[in-house]
């Protein structure tokens, strides 16, 4: 008896897994497994989608966006500003004060300061000119959670009589096109700050020494931070993975040679104040509220749109999907959503978000700031398919269940596709989700007023006789 149930249950499993294959195929159908009287059954639902206005995202990113552009296929604008507070190891120390040869009038200065914005990525044209101000921070600003709307200037957080201004293209031709196109070239966005700037540091160094204790001292004592703001230009956004505050000077060094000769040498030091993960940075995303809320009434199909712009909502026909199955076993449940090709010919075409969560409704919140990732109980991701031109959920069969449990909940039939970008360790294992700030956008298949075929969801049952 035991080999019979067993043989049931593999014939079973291999039934499930080729529905599973072709459920886009199948309509409503009744399959009967005869040697153990299990019933599969197949049935497809229509699901009802809409555009919504994201308004904000948690802004929990490690890269800052500067610049504006047009989106060429939709005409709306987008523009970015970040900000960004400064590093400083334990241990870290100037040299020895009798050392330092940068003097005037027998007082340390620095040579020359400046700020580094250093990119890899950008979307738009390289040579199109740009103009930011940066702003250095009034006052430091809390470690708390802040959401893409945070903006530090009429927060109060940012002193705008000292505002430096620079003018850029992304490419920088003011760097010979040999030394651009080597290999050990490093794409940045230089602000020359103050040499003054760079002098009150150093003497702050050497009169207060203890300010310099650790990253927080460092930022509550020394200086706050930055704030990059876009002023100017169309056409340009820079993806900044790393900012660096830097103070140039010369000092006195002993060097022995190999005969064992020492000798004093004067060289030029940089001590460098990185942006980095152990520090707070905020990117402040403006989108054209106008534009965006044009987009999300388009009822023709729905949008998906970074960073911080659109998400579509989806309402699940969970009731219909349990009525005559309450105590049957949802074996998968499948949704597929198609793009809908842009017309619009640009060389600045926007990117195709690469994956898409899906979540309840009610957790488009907390989902982020609890630092979730997809569990693939009550959160999914897709993958866009260049092949099929879809996002696919495989299996949210889980979700039913859990929304057919939940009804309480307000919005409890409805979930919300946002894009975004997953981590992985070296072992495939997801170690973190965050919002896309990346700038994507898509049309896909839906709407009240859909022309392109139904949105389906496939499910697949089973039960014992």
């Amino acid at each position: 008896m035991k080999l019979k149930f067993l043989a049931g249950l593999a014939l079973a499993t291999f039934i499930f897994t080729s529905c599973d294959d072709t459920t886009g195929d199948i309509g409503s159908g009744t399959l009967i497994d005869g040697s153990d009287g299990l019933n599969i059954v197949t049935d497809t639902f229509e699901i009802k989608t809409r555009s919504i206005v994201a308004d904000s995202v948690l802004a929990r990113t490690y890269t800052g966006y500067i610049g504006k552009v047009r989106d060429p296929e939709t005409g709306a604008y987008l523009s970015s500003d970040f900000m960004t507070q400064f590093y400083l190891p334990e241990g870290f120390e100037f040299p020895e004060k009798d050392s330092i040869k940068s003097l005037v009038n027998g007082q340390i200065v620095a040579d020359s300061c400046d700020i580094r914005l250093y990119y890899k990525e950008y979307y738009g044209d390289s040579l199109a000119p740009m103009k930011l101000t940066a702003y250095e921070l009034s006052k430091p600003i809390p470690e708390k959670t802040y959401y893409s709307n945070f903006d530090p200037e009429k927060e109060g957080f940012v002193n705008k009589s000292n505002g430096v201004n620079k003018v850029y293209t992304l490419v920088d031709l003011n760097v010979d096109a040999a030394t651009r196109n080597s290999s050990d070239y490093i794409k940045s966005i230089r602000i020359p700050l103050d040499a003054s700037f760079g002098t009150d540091i150093m003497r702050h160094f050497y009169n207060k020494k203890e300010d310099f204790k650790n990253a927080y001292t460092f930022i509550n004592k020394v200086t706050p931070g930055f704030y990059f703001k876009t002023r100017s230009g169309l056409g340009a956004m820079a993806h900044v993975y790393l900012s660096q505050l830097n103070v140039y000077f010369k000092h006195k060094t002993t060097t022995t040679t190999k005969d064992g000769t020492k000798k004093d040498t004067i060289i030029v030091s940089t001590a460098a104040f990185p942006g980095t993960e152990e520090v707070l940075q905020t990117t402040n995303i403006i989108n054209d509220k106008a534009a965006i809320k044009r987009l999300a009434e388009d009822n023709s199909c729905t949008y998906i749109k970074s960073p911080a712009g659109i998400f579509t909502e989806m309402t699940i026909p969970v009731e219909q999907i349990m009525r005559g199955h309450e105590n049957d076993t949802i074996n998968t449940a499948k949704v597929s959503l198609s793009r809908i090709n842009s017309t619009v010919n640009s060389n600045y075409a926007l990117n195709i978000p690469t994956t898409l969560l899906m979540i309840p409704k009610a957790e488009m919140y907390s989902f982020f700031e609890n630092k979730q990732v997809a569990n693939y109980k009550t959160s999914f991701l897709a993958t866009y398919s260049s092949t099929t031109n879809q996002y696919t959920f495989n299996n949210i069969g889980s979700l039913v269940r859990y929304m057919n449990e939940n009804k309480q909940n307000k919005d409890w039939d409805k979930v919300v596709i946002i894009p975004v970008t997953p981590t992985y360790n070296t072992s495939g294992e997801m170690t973190n989700l965050t919002h896309d700030m990346s700038i994507s956008s898509t049309k896909l298949v839906g709407g009240s007023e859909n022309q392109n075929g139904a949105i389906n969801i496939t499910v697949i049952y089973s039960k014992f006789k």
